[in-house]
């Protein structure tokens, strides 16, 4: 289903599309890169492990292969929508998939680097907000790039629940 209010100007070139599509990798990559609980950042690694955790928390290799599974759908999405006419909907659901993509890479930011379990909450949950918003909006624009970024929603749901529970067990006083 297509929004027919807008004009039917051409949709952007194949190349720039699949450029603009990589950031789905490349922007959280970068964003996270200082930040993620590895040997490369051993006192980040050991406050990550010093965490109390719900019983439910996946293992820790489950993360890496959910996020590639997750960006490589927002990837998809991404170029489905750059190569659809130009609209006011393809244009909000890019924004809204940008601002999700930039948001992978910050929460990394606020969970790991800053420690700020409560406000890495809250910054999931706003993540279920602007991803459902971008299902909703793309849908309007491409069926199946709406549906590609489904998991995202389903995945980040399920984040804010094990991240408040994980602020909610490691909270002092």
């Amino acid at each position: 289903m297509t929004d027919k209010s807008a004009s039917s100007s051409e949709p952007v070139s194949r190349s720039l599309a699949a450029t603009v599509a990589s950031c789905a990798f490349v922007v959280p990559l970068t964003l996270s890169m200082s930040s993620s609980p590895s040997p490369r950042h051993p006192r980040i690694l050991a406050w990550y492990r010093s965490l109390r955790e719900p019983p439910y928390k996946p293992p820790d290799w489950l993360f890496p292969v959910a996020w590639t599974a997750i960006q490589t759908g927002l990837a998809a999405a991404a170029y489905r929508l750059l190569r659809a006419p130009s609209s006011m909907a393809r244009t909000r659901s890019i924004g809204l998939w940008g601002w999700n993509v930039l948001m992978i890479g910050g929460w990394s930011r606020l969970f790991f680097k800053q420690r700020q379990l409560g406000v890495s909450t809250v910054a999931a949950a706003s993540m279920v907000v602007t991803g459902t918003l971008l299902v909703k909006e793309a849908r309007r624009v491409d069926r199946t790039a709406a549906n590609a970024a489904i998991p995202l929603v389903a995945w980040v749901a399920f984040a804010t629940v094990l991240t408040g529970s994980i602020w909610w067990l490691n909270k002092r006083g």
